[in-house]
Order: structure tokens, then sequence, then C-alpha cells
């Protein structure tokens, strides 16, 4: 009984110090991650808007915002500070400090940032996907099973992957460097994500032959033909699906029908030419697609909340005092 007890007794100090020790090592890494975090966001702060590394922004947004219309390119976010609502079909995303997103399609979504204020803004580094540099990256990682047609992903950032954005973000206070060595830690940054949880969905952009390859095709198409009539047949061709399969595959990416999609394309569209003043609500409706200027109006109304003068001239004044995600 006295050894057992003895045994027991030695067994439980022992043990007692490892947790003592893990609970240690745990606070450690937390310390470091929070402190690769604040570095970062003394880098954003310093570098807010478009930056001279090729495809990389920082967004710093000071209060809230109200739900805003948006479409996604190809990319990877990492949040520095703040809390944001992406809705993308009917799935709802709240994400925070230290997460990381990766989009893989061009999706229509509604983004609304939840907490933000003049002494802690909203703080976002964004890095659009260029393919070329993604498939030189893919090369150095092992395949992959490529066989899921979802085109997004939020995850809490590793300490790896927080260290791979430091090095890169970096050199935005080094700009001497930025020509011989921002495409080398795009690459270090690339294979982080890639042999992270959301990997498959970078894997899938690279990809030639899967579904979300074949949906981002009939994607493609509808951007650059939107202002013609588009039969959703011939869409369903384009993706070598039958049209019930397609119609299926193509929502479970964008999260809407391919008509949406074709809509809400032709209504960013719009706006973009009404904010670059580019003619008339009117003429511009028939340059994006409409038969009907009344309908366009009705439709921009019910996506953007105003008007589409009253929009467009809303949106130039934003334009002056914030850069908008």
């Amino acid at each position: 009984m006295g050894r057992s007890y003895l045994a027991d007794a030695c067994f439980c100090v022992i043990l007692a110090y490892f947790c003592h020790r893990l609970d240690l090592h745990k606070i450690r890494c937390f310390a470091c991650h929070m402190q690769t975090l604040s570095k970062l966001r003394q880098f954003a702060m310093n570098n807010v808007g478009g930056t001279e590394i090729p495809r990389l922004a920082i967004h710093k947004i000071d209060q809230p915002t109200e739900l805003t219309p948006l479409i996604y390119d190809p990319s990877v976010c990492l949040i520095l500070q703040g809390t944001k609502r992406t809705i993308i079909g009917d799935q709802v995303i709240n994400y925070g400090t230290g997460s990381s997103l990766v989009v893989a399609a061009e999706l229509p979504a509604m983004g609304q940032v939840l907490e933000a204020s003049a002494a802690a803004p909203f703080l976002a580094i964004v890095l659009t996907i260029d393919p070329a540099g993604l498939a030189e990256a893919i090369k150095r990682v092992p395949t992959t099973q490529l066989n899921s047609d979802h085109s997004y992903g939020v995850e809490p950032a590793s300490d790896l992957l927080l260290e791979s954005w430091g090095r890169f973000v970096s050199m935005l206070e080094r700009p001497g460097e930025i020509p011989a060595l921002a495409s080398l830690c795009e690459q270090e940054l690339l294979y982080r994500l890639l042999m992270g949880p959301n990997g498959t969905l970078l894997h899938q952009i690279g990809a030639s032959d899967t579904v979300l390859a074949r949906i981002r095709t009939t994607m493609d198409y509808i951007r650059t033909h939107h202002a013609e009539r588009i039969e959703v047949s011939a869409m369903a061709d384009l993706a070598g699906m039958s049209l019930t399969t397609f119609h299926r595959r193509f929502k479970a990416v964008t999260g809407v029908s391919p008509l949406q999609y074709l809509k809400q394309i032709r209504l960013h569209e719009a706006k973009r030419c009404l904010v670059a003043k580019e003619g008339s609500a009117a003429s511009i409706a028939f340059r994006v697609g409409y038969e009907s200027a009344s309908q366009f109006s009705r439709e921009y109304r019910r996506m953007f909340g105003l008007p589409p003068a009253q929009d467009a001239a809303a949106a130039r004044e934003l334009a002056k005092v914030a850069f908008q995600i």
C-alpha cells in the first residue's frame, strides 16, 4: 500500500509539473501570437490603401458600417483588428481579429463591419490572387483531393501564417526590397495557405478540371458578356453539365442562381459606371444589358438602397473620406 501511494503521489507531482510547463508554453505561444498581430497592425496603420506590393491592399474603417453589396475577387485576407460579417447566399460568416479568409471565386456577397472605432479601427490585409504565382506555389506542395464546390473559408491564422504575413507586409517599410523579395515572400505566404485548412480552395483555383474550375469558367463568361442576352442552357453547356446539375453546382459555389449572379454583375458594373460619371442612369442601364430603364432603377434601388444617381453621388462622397472594402 505504501509503495502504491508513493507511486501515485510521484505521478501526480510529475503530472502537475508538466501541466504547469504546458500552460507556460501555451501562454508564451499566445503572447508571441499577439505580438505578431500587434506588429502587423502597426505596419497596416502606416500603409493604409493600395500599396507598392502588387495586388496587396490594406483596409481601415473607423466605424461600423451597414450591409453593403460587393463582389469578391479570388483573394486571401487577414483580419488584424475588429469584426466583420459576410453573407454569401444563405451563409452568414462572422469573423474577427486573427481570422484568415480565403475566397476562391468571384463571389457576390454582402459585407458589414461590426466592430470599429477611431481608437480601434477595423484593419484588414487583402492579397488578390495571381493565378500564375499560385500555380508556381502549388508545384511545391503535395497533391490533394479536389472534389469540393465550396468557394470560401475562414479559419484562425496559425503562428506560421502570421509570421509569413509579417515578412511580406514588413517590406512596405523597406520599399527598396520589394522588386527583389516580394514575389519570394508571396510564395512563402501561398505555401502556408496551401498547407493550411483552406488549402484545397486555393488548389482549386489552379486546377483546370474541377467543379469549381468549370463553374468559374461560366462566371467569367457572364462577367465578360453581361450586356448580352445569356441563356442558362448555354451556361450549362459551357460548364459541360446538365441544366439541373449546373444550377445546383453554380448555387453551391456562388450562393445565388446563375440569373441572380448575372443581375448582380450588371448592377455592380452599372454602379461603377455611374460613380465614374460615364453617362446617365438610363444610358448605363442599357449599356449593362437592361431593356427597361424603370426595371433597372427598381432593381438598383433594391440592391444598393438608393436610386442610381443618388447612390452614385453618395459613393463618390464616401470615397473622399474612407478607403472601403
